[in-house]
């Protein structure tokens, strides 16, 4: 195997996947990325002198290949925090805790105690978790969020501060919108999965250095190589095999962005087309004798979703990310604006002085759109020997790091297969 002569375009956490994957087999690859630094999606970003991540990412702990290759490459224990799964909104007004128990007995655990829905709403929403346990958390036909909560009478406070938060959270995409099947996918892993796979994983580090550069270090170590700031502009096929920038390769995994693949579209045929939706990440530095009551709070009724303490979580005293997912009024608001409105929102939740500054990252299409019925391209091209990976590819998952991780695993597993 240690002959053939693999190529990977795209360094974020599915590219890096497919490399660690070949690698642990002794398939060293070169990896192409255009940008300074690897994790793609996940990445670190240096602004005016300050390093953030480009996003307020979450993992859960049903993020089992994700996990697995973190151990593979080398990542320590300690690199991210977890607890149990805990929605909580400013105000109380809606809160419950998940334990860490096997199938539905952790969800039905904390929804025994939860506050801010009725005991009607409690039962119901156990009645509708048993339900699409019954139905193999599947559906058919597909339908959206909001159809399928309206049949089994999930609305109300139940619907608004926990499926429909999930639904956003996972889907990046609004309830209306989204595919029930993927939603139920994510039900299924987490609320219905084994001990754990409901925990909330919080990366203490940033996420270029989660994963992507311990990656990068685990397969240089093996042979392979990435190759940063060096953006691949196109495929040639040729005799010998599939060329980039000069160098011949017996396969190549194209682990870009599905609205990055126009530049290889001759080789790798027909696209579906995708929408996309964004996530709007607000950094506000205030005093480092800020902190909120925990790491993560929800609000509601203004801009901002979620709120995350950095400093709770990777020690980055006073610093609050506030999150913005989806669609919506704020894709309109110049960025001054928009800061000014999401302190006003924290200011008014937990009466905080002004920040120092703040720094908006608006990843514009941070996921595809996940609607009913969508296709996905999966990992085969036109062309023998390329392949494709990312987190759109992903037929039964929700665009998340774990799908990515997915994907590049396996694509890289179908190269070893055909070198086998």
């Amino acid at each position: 195997m240690s002959t053939a002569r693999v190529a990977i375009v795209g360094a974020g956490y599915a590219g890096m996947a497919a490399a660690v994957t070949l690698a642990e087999q002794a398939v060293p690859a070169t990896v192409f990325e255009s940008g300074p630094v690897p994790g793609g999606r996940a990445r670190r970003v240096r602004i005016r002198g300050t390093t953030f991540d480009n996003g307020q990412h979450l993992l859960v702990g049903a993020y089992v290949e994700l996990f697995r290759l973190m151990r593979t490459v080398g990542v320590a224990e300690n690199a991210v925090l977890r607890r149990p799964l805990e929605l909580r909104y400013a105000r109380d007004l809606f809160s419950l805790r998940v334990p860490s128990l096997p199938g539905s007995l952790g969800l039905l655990t904390g929804l025994l105690r939860a506050h801010g829905v009725s005991i009607n709403e409690r039962l119901g929403a156990m009645r509708f978790m048993l339900a699409m346990r019954r139905k193999g958390f599947r559906v058919t036909p597909d339908c959206s969020v909001s159809q399928l909560l309206a049949r089994h009478a999930q609305a109300g406070a139940i619907g608004k501060f926990l499926w429909g938060a999930l639904c956003i959270s996972a889907l990046n995409t609004p309830p209306a919108e989204a595919s029930a099947n993927l939603f139920l996918a994510v039900l299924r892993d987490t609320l219905n999965g084994p001990p754990g796979a409901t925990d909330l994983v919080f990366a203490r580090t940033d996420l270029s250095s989660l994963f992507p550069e311990p990656a990068a270090r685990y397969i240089a170590a093996r042979g392979g190589a990435l190759h940063l700031e060096t953006p691949v502009r196109g495929i040639v096929r040729t005799a010998e095999g599939l060329a980039i920038g000069g160098q011949v390769f017996s396969h190549v995994i194209l682990a870009c962005g599905p609205h990055q693949l126009g530049a290889f579209a001759d080789t790798v045929g027909p696209l579906p087309h995708y929408a996309y939706q964004p996530i709007y990440t607000c950094y506000l530095q205030y005093p480092e004798s800020v902190r909120l009551p925990r790491p993560m709070l929800g609000l509601d009724g203004g801009s901002v979703q979620w709120v995350f303490d950095r400093g709770r979580i990777n020690g980055e005293a006073g610093r609050i990310a506030c999150v913005i997912s989806a669609e919506g009024a704020h894709r309109k608001m110049d960025h001054e604006y928009l800061a000014a409105r999401c302190h006003s929102e924290l200011r008014d939740a937990f009466s905080l002085p002004a920040p120092l500054w703040a720094q908006i990252i608006a990843e514009k299409r941070a996921t595809i759109a996940c609607a009913p019925d969508l296709p996905r391209i999966g990992p085969h091209t036109a062309t023998p020997g390329l392949l494709l990976a990312g987190d759109y590819t992903d037929s039964d998952y929700p665009p998340t790091l774990e799908a990515a991780a997915r994907s590049g695993v396996r694509a890289g597993r179908m190269i070893l297969d055909r070198l086998s």
